[in-house]
């Protein structure tokens, strides 16, 4: 039997970030993603437990502002993905500058400089990482993945997916779908 799950990364993020800061006692509110405001200041001793409770789960505190801000570039492009209805309203550059409160220039600048590839590179990668998830799921047809994810057609899609992982959607979809006849032999 087999069971498929769906789930909303920035719901299971922001859940286990309040489950740890309420375990610590701490008076905080979340901004946003990966952004959390505390009424005073925390304790060196606070803030050394607050790091071990999270890093459990994968998540770790930046104290570096340049650092932060790719952070929260990145969330904010995920969480522009996940939620198609985002892409289809606003261009990449807007959508940045509006949620981070940056030009989208010094935004770029940052990126670029930290992660040695541009901001656009890193939406196809985002979105090429959503497009495999939605492929997996096997619920929709590559006409309405390529939809969901705001291409142009099919063709854009594949020249995309391909450039991105060395395969087109189609070769990807039937490598999984062997792969899933071998295991469930």
């Amino acid at each position: 039997m087999k069971l498929y799950l769906k789930y909303d990364i920035n719901v299971i993020f922001k859940k286990t970030l309040e489950e740890q800061l309420d375990k610590l006692g701490v008076d905080y509110k979340v901004n946003g993603l990966g952004e959390v405001e505390f009424n005073e200041p925390l304790s060196v001793e606070t803030i050394k437990e607050l790091t071990s409770l999270l890093s459990i789960y994968g998540i770790n505190i930046i104290n570096d502002h340049k650092s932060e801000i790719v952070q929260r570039i990145k969330d904010a492009i995920t969480e522009m993905i996940a939620d198609s209805s985002i892409e289809k309203q606003y261009k990449t550059s807007t959508y940045l500058s509006d949620r981070l409160e940056y030009s989208y220039t010094y935004l770029s600048s940052i990126f670029s400089e930290s992660t040695y590839t541009s901001i656009e590179s890193f939406v196809i990668l985002k979105r090429i990482d959503r497009a495999k998830s939605l492929i997996l799921g096997g619920q929709l047809t590559l006409t309405e993945v390529a939809y969901t994810l705001g291409y142009s057609s099919v063709a854009h899609l594949s020249a995309q997916f391909k450039k991105t992982t060395g395969l087109t959607p189609t070769v990807f979809q039937r490598i999984i779908k062997e792969r899933n006849k071998k295991l469930n032999q």
